[in-house]
């Protein structure tokens, strides 16, 4: 993975067999809308809607842990299947037959050892919002993806580095002070007409 590439994670992940002797599938959601990541450093994230609409056609992977050797499904294949509904982004893997899937992957679910999913994106300049919350927690507000890479059940959650991380809250920070010096300065200079007009009229 690049330093580019940002992961997040609410989602979850089980494995279901649908029909006797049919091979089992892999279903999570990489994904939920609304919902506040863990503290990222600082400040979390949330997944507004929309934010996947025009990324769904992407090639997108489905990888174990993100690790790019170990391919669970693939888009262009039909092996992975991405969809959006109330909840999140959705998706559903046909895994490979093999031994090691079963053991690494497969058992681990059925078990309930591994139950999370996460997914790894890129963010546009113009991909997000900043707010602060009631609680004061900053809050980054993603409400466009311009690709999205791969799709992960988990054994732990994979968060941006602790520097990016940093470089995210200081952007927060600086973003929100900017906006209220803003909001002050256009109340004073609209209190500043309010009275220029009623002194006209005296």
């Amino acid at each position: 993975m690049t330093k580019n590439n940002q992961f997040y994670c609410t989602g979850e992940v089980r494995m279901e067999t649908r029909e006797e002797n049919q091979a089992p599938v892999i279903i999570g959601y990489a994904a939920k809308f609304d919902t506040r990541s863990n503290n990222l450093g600082g400040f979390v994230e949330v997944i507004a809607k929309g934010a996947f609409d025009d990324v769904l056609e992407n090639d997108v992977r489905a990888l174990f842990n993100h690790d790019r050797n170990f391919v669970l499904g693939r888009v262009p294949a039909g092996t992975l299947k991405l969809s959006i509904d109330e909840v999140g982004l959705r998706y559903e893997i046909t895994p490979p037959d093999t031994q090691t899937v079963r053991d690494l992957v497969l058992e681990p679910l059925k078990r309930g050892d591994i139950t999370q999913s996460s997914f790894a994106f890129r963010l546009p300049s113009d991909g997000y919002r900043w707010d602060e919350g009631d609680d004061g927690v900053y809050v980054r507000t993603i409400t466009r993806i311009s690709k999205l890479l791969d799709v992960s059940p988990v054994t732990y959650p994979a968060y941006d580095d602790t520097e990016a991380s940093a470089r995210a809250l200081d952007e927060a920070k600086k973003v929100l002070k900017t906006d209220s010096e803003e909001q002050r300065q256009l109340v004073v200079a609209q209190e500043q007409a309010h009275r220029e007009r009623l002194l006209k009229t005296l």
